[in-house]
């Protein structure tokens, strides 16, 4: 009992000494990013937009939360950009950021499926009619995971701003709640697996591909 003992109790400070030299290591690199971005930003001529904090400190709040996990060890939030170039008016630069990012993410969404649906069911033999009931699922499926991200699901991180001529160009860095995410493509994978009335058998495959998630990368 004794010697079951010492090795868990072995085990937990090999473990415990792992997680801190993870965490160090990721703190070495969060900062190695820091530097570097600070330096393009200033480089390039950006600016904060519409906020009290420096650069400096914004840009440190948001790493501080991509980094934060879960209780499973998994991240909480996914870093996604929104991009607006040619707008003259900070509003309008600042809108159309919000919808460039919720389209970006749809996208990838939406590419994601696609992928796994091509190499995992449909082959390059395919049925030319599951093709295009495939069709019309990543076309709603895009659609509504486009609309329900809006909702809630991203939350604005910092933007900066810089002049081009008489236009402004325009970044925002939002954050994306994993948990919130997930659950918004699993309704939109639903709604539009009704509107697309695709057949059940896939459906349950193309369920299981939304389930695991996507790289954002």
């Amino acid at each position: 009992m004794k010697k079951i003992l010492l090795i868990f109790s072995l085990l937990i400070s090999v473990s415990s000494l792992s997680f801190g030299q993870y965490n160090k290591q990721l703190e070495k690199e969060s900062q190695k990013m820091y530097k570097q971005k600070i330096k393009e930003y200033k480089k390039d001529g950006w600016k904060l937009d519409s906020s009290s904090k420096t650069l400096e400190v914004a840009l440190l709040e948001h790493y501080d939360k991509l980094n934060k996990k879960n209780d499973e060890g998994e991240k909480v939030f996914e870093e996604l950009p929104g991009v607006a170039s040619n707008c003259r008016s900070i509003n309008v630069c600042r809108q159309m950021a919000f919808n460039n990012a919720a389209i970006d993410y749809a996208n990838r969404a939406s590419s994601y499926v696609r992928g796994r649906v091509n190499s995992d069911i449909l082959g390059d033999a395919a049925d030319p009619k599951a093709k295009e009931e495939f069709d019309r699922f990543y076309a709603a499926y895009e659609r509504l995971v486009g609309a329900e991200i809006k909702k809630g699901v991203i939350s604005e991180s910092y933007s900066i701003v810089r002049k081009k001529g008489d236009v402004n160009e325009y970044r925002i860095l939002y954050t994306v709640n994993e948990d919130r995410a997930a659950k918004m493509r699993k309704k939109a994978m639903q709604e539009a697996l009704e509107e697309s009335k695709l057949a059940q058998d896939y459906a349950n495959k193309v369920s299981e591909f939304v389930n695991e998630g996507f790289d954002r990368k």
